[in-house]
């Protein structure tokens, strides 16, 4: 058997379809900025306090494993 065991999944690299899928996600997020953009800044904002929160949790758990 190929060593690729997933022969649907695209390679990697510079292929003509990854840059359309890429250029695609690129204006959707364009487009959504630009019509919602408190929405899209509620998003970002969460996702910052998510990983935020994930940083803290992290070094207060590697501080209790200090001590």
């Amino acid at each position: 058997m190929a060593k690729n065991s997933l022969p649907i999944m695209p390679k990697a690299g510079g292929g003509a379809l990854s840059k359309v899928i890429w250029l695609l996600v690129g204006v959707a997020l364009l487009v959504l900025v630009v019509k919602y953009p408190g929405d899209a800044a509620a998003f970002v904002n969460g996702v910052f306090d998510l990983l935020g929160g994930a940083v803290e949790s992290l070094a207060s758990f590697f501080r209790g494993v200090m001590q």
